[in-house]
């Protein structure tokens, strides 16, 4: 707890683990042990049970696009507590009860370990596990996801780097790659895809030719955060900014295009704008999903009203 705390005040390097989605809000993936050797194999296609085992007459949805299952047979010999039927059924690991094993143990160590006066569980809606915890500055929200971290593996379904595209150089894109990808444990049936050490890895020397993209991203976050879209859960997060910005550096791949900061600032924003305006943002590695697909229309459309505002008048950016 005290290594978390650390690391929300700022105090640590950036941890690809800890995702911050406003001033007040965090998520981090919580690293599962056990699961060792994956390779991705063709699943069966239809399942007929609940999360209590029970046999269905239909078959559960199938994942969507940045969703799958997860099978234990993909696994190089995963050790035994993994074939505990609390977390499995039908040999699929199932990220509803691995959610509920996770938080059984989480309440069990906050009270061992003496710390029901600094974090305490709170309710939850699905499967995401939230905690308050007191800081020094303020009291934050956390949400703490049980995450199966698979190493020097790219999906299939992640084509990227794409043809003809000059950024990042081919030599990157290759090391980002080894870093593989991670499975969330966010849904009842389907892990979630991840690649929050591939996007470490890309906003690492982001501008090592001199250029001004990190600067911007900043400048761009804060005015989200003071004014487009403020309070503790925002409908566009920190996240959403970061996928901008890399899709922005693809287009505009040379150094000469991140020389005029002011410039580069009001192309992020006018991209922004009409990824919000149209209520679509594609995610950077599986561009057939849509980031923006569940969020709430008429909080993007004040967002877009509120960025358009700025964008006749932007005044002095630097």
């Amino acid at each position: 707890m005290s290594k978390w705390s650390a690391l929300l005040r700022g105090r640590c390097a950036y941890n690809p683990a800890i995702q911050v989605l406003s001033p007040t809000l965090y998520l981090i993936s919580v690293p599962l042990q056990g699961l060792m050797g994956y390779k991705e194999r063709r699943t069966r296609q239809w399942r007929y049970y609940t999360l209590t085992g029970s046999r269905l007459l239909s078959p559960v949805r199938e994942p969507e696009k940045l969703h799958q299952w997860l099978e234990l047979e993909s696994f190089v010999n995963p050790s035994q507590e993994w074939h505990d039927a609390r977390m499995t059924i039908e040999g699929d690991i199932v990220p509803a009860k691995v959610v509920n094993v996770f938080k059984d143990l989480l309440e069990t160590s906050i009270k061992t370990r003496g710390l029901t006066n600094k974090v305490s569980v709170l309710e939850s809606v699905g499967t995401a596990v939230r905690v308050a915890v007191e800081t020094s500055e303020a009291q934050i929200e956390v949400k703490l996801v049980p995450t199966v971290e698979l190493m020097n593996y790219w999906p299939k379904r992640a084509r990227w780097p794409r043809l003809f595209r000059r950024w990042p150089s081919t030599e990157r894109a290759r090391c980002i790659k080894s870093f593989g990808f991670n499975l969330m444990a966010s849904s009842n049936y389907h892990w979630l895809l991840s690649f929050s050490r591939a996007e470490q890895v890309l906003l690492s020397n982001i501008d090592e030719d001199g250029g001004c993209r990190r600067k911007c991203y900043r400048v761009v976050r804060q005015l989200k955060e003071d004014g487009w879209c403020p309070g503790s859960k925002p409908v566009i997060t920190a996240f959403h900014l970061q996928t901008l910005l890399f899709w922005t550096c693809e287009k505009y791949p040379c150094t000469r295009d991140w020389k005029d900061f002011r410039g580069c600032v009001l192309r992020l924003v006018q991209k922004l704008h009409k990824c919000v305006s149209q209520h679509y943002l594609r995610h950077y590695f599986i561009r057939s999903h849509n980031l923006l697909k569940y969020s709430n229309t008429n909080e993007l459309d004040e967002v877009a009203k509120k960025i358009n505002h700025f964008l006749e008048n932007p005044g002095h950016l630097c």
